[in-house]
């Protein structure tokens, strides 16, 4: 489950903090306020492929970390194969 997300010259985003509660979460705001920026760094944490042109105008690079609560024995196995060290929380980084 994710449980916090930073983002750091993403698209329209300089930089900002989400926290995810149980449950269910809903991201809103205005137009350009950056939602679709916050969903492409959860893609892009999955893997999706990155393009020169999702980093911030004025930045050299963009940067995702995320922190995931590892309470999966599918998701904490496929960590194991990847040979990182099985804990309760995940930290993810691109």
């Amino acid at each position: 489950m994710w449980q916090s997300l930073h983002l750091r010259s993403l698209g329209v985003i300089a930089e900002a903090e989400v926290e995810f509660g149980p449950g269910f979460t809903v991201i809103t705001g205005e137009t350009g306020a950056g939602k679709t920026m916050v969903v492409t760094a959860l893609a892009l944490l999955r893997g999706q492929r990155a393009n020169a042109s999702m980093i911030r105008r004025g930045s050299d690079q963009a940067r995702i970390e995320a922190s995931v609560l590892l309470n999966d024995a599918e998701l904490a196995e496929l960590v194991k194969e990847a040979g990182g060290e099985v804990d309760e929380e995940l930290i993810l980084a691109r």
